[in-house]
């Protein structure tokens, strides 16, 4: 059963991200889902940090990727599962407030 939950995960990532995949960078909400429901950075997409390598089907090693979080926790760990795994730009924006201002994007409140 989790093999399949993760197949599924999977499949909605690549269906909800594929048109993000093609541009320069790649923005990763890492919080829960239900963080997520609260509010996030436009253009993001949502993978909660423990299932971040889901993208290495998908994302070339050399994107650039931002990862944020609620305080910058989570995607430090995210950051540093994708560095470990080849990722040379994985960049951890920190919370969303940082990433907001860091990246110049809105939030997008459900």
């Amino acid at each position: 059963m989790i093999g399949l939950r993760k197949k599924f995960k999977y499949i909605i990532f690549l269906f909800l991200a594929f048109p993000l995949l093609a541009q320069n960078e790649l923005i990763v909400d890492v919080r829960t889902i239900e963080e997520w429901n609260t509010g996030h950075i436009d253009g993001a997409i949502h993978i909660e940090w423990q299932d971040i390598l889901t993208i290495s089907d998908t994302v070339a090693k050399d994107k650039k990727i931002y990862l944020y979080c609620r305080s910058g926790n989570r995607s430090g760990k995210a950051t540093k599962i994708l560095n470990e795994a080849g990722y040379s730009q994985a960049i951890n924006a920190g919370s969303l407030t940082k990433a907001k201002e860091l990246l110049n994007r809105d939030i997008i409140y459900n």
